[in-house]
Formats: structure tokens, C-alpha cells, sequence
């Protein structure tokens, strides 16, 4: 098979094959992994773990549920859900690189958060049951897999009828002005901020990117009902910077 004939996807703005975006994703959270943190507090100004907060209420967490966080990165949400689960309860964190997803569990053992399980895994392919978790989230993340439909639908399979999925995801700003402030923000500062600080503008310029081509609010809803997820919503968050996705697969009753 030609490369003319090769499943495409996008690496920012540029189109590659798809069996090789993994590879250049991987390459981006390595060379920024041990800066992750810091960096997302400094270019958010902390509101990042408001915005986690928030997708967390929204997620709805019973003591006994089992919960998979996909593109865990650095633990933030496992951290915040630890205190929420029971015994009784299952809670995962995973991340399809192993840079971040070593950073994110020594660091949560560091911390004394010690309820969870990390497993390396690629969100296109899960590999646990069917109808096996209540919840899963995945925050920062969606973007970078490199086919999203084939993800949600992994996604599905794994849910509990009735289980919930919570994306949280940069978006699209609501005002026109602010959004063009935003567009120079993270086109023009946030690489060279990457540069001085993490010392790798590239990875925050193809991150950058990344938030540009990302389906929209309506645009990712839309994706999210033709793989069958049902009640699908989202709310807006600092204009529409990010925004809170989610969806439910159908109770059995309404199957």
C-alpha cells in the first residue's frame, strides 16, 4: 500500500499517518512530562484544577463505583477522586505514555494516595470487560488520541449500561474578541513559554495546535451520539476555553 493510500491523522496542524501519530504524540509528553505540572499551573494560571474540579461534580462519583481515568498524566484526578471511593470501589489510573504515567503514580504514592491502580493503555483499545466501569474520565487527553471515534467507542463497550463518560477538553471560545486574544496567547506565548521554561517550544506549539483542531462543543457532542452515547451535554468553562463533555450509555431499560 502507497502513503497516498494510509489512514491520515492529525499531529497539530500537520497530517501524518495515522500509525505514526502515536509515536510524535509520545515524543511530545516525553520531552515535557517532568515540566507537566508546573507548567499547566503557570500557562492557566492555576484554573486548571478548578476546571478539574468542576468536570468532577459534574461526573457525579458514588463510593462504590469503578472508575477509569484515561490520559491520567500526572494523577490530578485520581488524587481528587481517592477520597470519594470506598473500598468497595475501583479506581484507575492509566495513560497510553509511560513517562507521564510513572511521573503520575510515584507521585501519587509520594502523596500518600495509595487506592488506585495505574495501567499503560491506549484509550482506542481498552483492555478490560465489557460493562465493566460506572465511570470514566479522561481530562486533557481527547485531543491527542489519534482516532477519537474509535476511542469513544472503546469507551462504550466498557461502560455500565447507565455508566457515565466526562470529557474534559480545551475548546472553542464563546466571544469572537476573546477568542482571537486566546489564538495569540497560545500561538505566539505559550510556545515561547514551552521554550524558557520546559525547553521545548515545538511540543507547545504542536499543543497549541492540538486545542485548535479539536472538534468543538457541538462538533464533539455530535461525535459522541453517532458512536451511541445517550443524554449527551456540555457546559462552558472560562468562556468556552474548555468545556465539559458528557454522556451516558443506555440503561438496559432503554435498550
Amino acid at each position: 500500500m502507497t502513503d497516498n493510500h494510509k489512514e491520515k491523522s492529525t499531529f497539530g496542524f500537520k497530517q501524518v499517518d495515522s500509525e505514526k501519530k502515536r509515536g510524535l504524540v509520545d515524543g511530545v509528553f516525553d520531552a515535557v512530562s517532568e515540566n507537566y505540572d508546573l507548567m499547566n499551573d503557570f500557562l492557566s494560571f492555576g484554573i486548571h484544577r478548578l476546571w478539574k474540579r468542576i468536570a468532577l461534580e459534574i461526573a457525579e462519583i458514588r463510593p462504590n463505583y469503578k472508575i477509569l481515568d484515561l490520559a491520567g498524566g500526572t494523577g490530578d484526578l485520581i488524587k481528587l477522586i481517592s477520597p470519594k471511593i470506598s473500598k468497595e470501589g475501583v479506581l484507575i489510573l492509566s495513560d497510553i505514555n509511560q513517562s507521564m504515567l510513572s511521573l503520575g503514580r510515584d507521585r501519587l504514592i509520594d502523596q500518600g494516595v495509595n487506592n488506585f491502580l495505574s495501567v499503560q493503555l491506549d484509550a482506542q483499545q481498552i483492555p478490560f470487560s465489557d460493562d465493566y466501569f460506572d465511570l470514566i474520565t479522561i481530562a486533557f487527553g481527547l485531543r491527542n488520541v489519534t482516532n477519537k471515534e474509535n476511542a469513544l467507542n472503546s469507551i462504550l463497550r466498557c461502560l455500565k449500561p447507565g455508566g457515565k463518560l466526562v470529557i474534559l477538553e480545551f475548546s472553542k471560545p464563546e466571544n469572537e474578541m476573546f477568542r482571537e486574544i486566546y489564538d495569540l496567547y497560545s500561538f505566539e506565548i505559550i510556545p515561547k513559554i514551552g521554550d524558557r521554561v520546559a525547553g521545548s517550544e515545538e511540543s507547545y506549539r504542536y499543543l497549541a495546535e492540538s486545542i485548535r483542531m479539536h472538534p468543538n462543543q457541538e462538533e464533539l457532542i455530535e461525535i459522541m451520539e453517532q458512536v451511541g452515547f445517550k443524554e449527551c451535554n456540555y457546559s462552558n468553562l472560562t468562556n468556552g476555553v474548555v468545556a465539559v463533555h458528557s454522556g451516558k450509555k443506555a440503561s438496559l431499560a432503554n435498550d
